[in-house]
């Protein structure tokens, strides 16, 4: 990603992808959080932050936040300063590792397990040769398709050394087959779900001791896995993995932070996840007040982000403004805006972003949000744009537009606000006269 000073560089400085740590310094905004909580001296990346550096007992995270709020770039840059601190941290990916549309507990402590021996590698220091033969064994066991089986092939593959000391690379191996067996083999993959379904516990067990070795090799600072990509999971595909396997995935002795769909949070299941895991939500950056009135240090807030990625000079006076009060405070939805917008710019041979490419760009989000939507969910929606932003009775119906992106969460008490995209729409329908610009 680099800096965009024209319009066909602006793309690639607007990619929906969170920022990685080397392009923190350049790209990331300081200060958002401070719109987002309400209070300069709130922030629930801090609370995870000095939790993992042992100033908390809290093991089990469960982060909330809308798609495109910013999570993973906040994640990342709090990844960046564990390690600066000397903690070993993985972020597991798991729209990459399984389909999120047949995920199960089990996957999650595979991938748990591949992510501390990449950990208990990069330590250099040495794993009991007893708990290495231990996880062959586990795998090993009651298996048609035997992992001593697999290290040979691995080796002859690979050229890896027989021997104790070559052990550990081999497990890695066969661990990048069995997460491609989760992803595409059906077959394989409930072979691996069944054996840790029976065994959990023995399997959690020998995690626990993998993290105390890597523990006892880095000063007592225990790794920390934070885990990706769940807060796209549909709602009871969350559920079976969270609420029926809470006190296993909450056993670790080491940090674990889960992403999770920010609408759950008003399901009747979720207060028993709270007995379990520490919840933080990450909310929207603000860029309207409850009155409807534009709070104008948000507004600024998220203008910073775009000065940091882009030379203004390529929108036209007003469109950015324009662009950012009609997203409601999603990046994900800004960028996207900006993207379409400069794409048909750059059509026109035009060297700046104009209000007609801007308001195509919305005009075609708009189209998404209201797909999402039916004629029975206006109620609802003009309901909350009416003034009911936070005593909301329907907590079905609020999942449920809060899954679509049609209702916003904003920050401190938890208020919320309908899309102004959506807000728009009911104007064009004539349902309100007073939807703003």
């Amino acid at each position: 990603m680099r800096y965009a000073e024209k319009i066909s560089e602006v793309i690639n400085a607007f990619s929906p992808e969170p920022l990685k740590a080397e392009q923190m310094e350049q790209f990331y905004c300081e200060g958002t959080m401070e719109y987002r909580m309400n209070d300069k001296y709130s922030s629930p990346i801090e609370d995870i932050f000095d939790s993992c550096c042992g100033r908390g007992n809290d093991k089990a995270f469960l982060l909330l936040g809308h798609r495109g709020c910013g999570k993973s770039t906040e994640l990342n840059r709090m990844s960046q300063r564990l390690r600066d601190e000397g903690y070993m941290v993985r972020t597991v990916s798991c729209g990459m590792d399984l389909d999120l549309f047949n995920v199960v507990y089990s996957d999650l402590f595979i991938l748990m397990g591949e992510a501390l021996m990449e950990m208990a590698q990069e330590s250099g220091g040495s794993i009991h040769e007893d708990v290495l033969a231990s996880i062959v064994r586990f795998w090993d066991e009651g298996t048609e398709i035997s992992i001593s089986q697999r290290i040979e092939e691995v080796n002859a593959e690979s050229g890896i050394e027989a021997g104790t000391s070559g052990i550990l690379a081999r497990i890695l191996n066969v661990f990048m087959k069995i997460k491609a067996d989760l992803k595409y083999n059906e077959e394989t993959r409930n072979e691996y779900r069944k054996k840790m379904m029976v065994r959990s516990s023995e399997w959690v067990k020998l995690l626990n001791q993998v993290a105390e070795t890597i523990a006892g090799n880095n000063g007592g600072k225990y790794p920390i896995i934070i885990f990706e990509d769940l807060d796209k999971l549909n709602p009871e595909d969350a559920w079976k993995v969270f609420y029926n396997y809470v006190a296993i995935l909450t056993g670790m002795s080491f940090p674990v932070v889960y992403t999770f769909p920010v609408g759950l949070s008003y399901d009747k299941r979720f207060s028993a996840l709270e007995a379990y895991f520490e919840v933080k939500t990450l909310p929207m950056i603000k860029i309207e007040t409850m009155k409807g009135e534009p709070f104008c240090e948000g507004i600024e807030s998220v203008r910073e982000i775009v000065v940091k990625r882009a030379c203004l000079d390529i929108f036209e006076d007003g469109v950015l403004e324009e662009l950012i009060h009609y997203t409601g405070g999603s990046l994900r939805d800004l960028f996207h805006a900006i993207n379409t917008s400069a794409k048909r710019a750059e059509r026109r041979n035009s060297e700046v972003i104009s209000a007609e490419d801007a308001q195509r760009a919305l005009s075609e989000l708009e189209t998404s949000l209201t797909r999402r939507i039916e004629k029975n969910d206006y109620g609802f929606l003009l309901n909350i744009y009416n003034g009911n932003k936070e005593m909301i009775e329907d907590k079905e119906m609020l999942l449920k537009m809060l899954q679509a992106s049609a209702v916003l969460e904003y920050n401190g008490k938890r208020w919320h606000n309908i899309h102004p995209l959506i807000a728009r729409f009911f104007k064009e329908q004539g349902l309100i006269s007073d939807a703003g610009r």
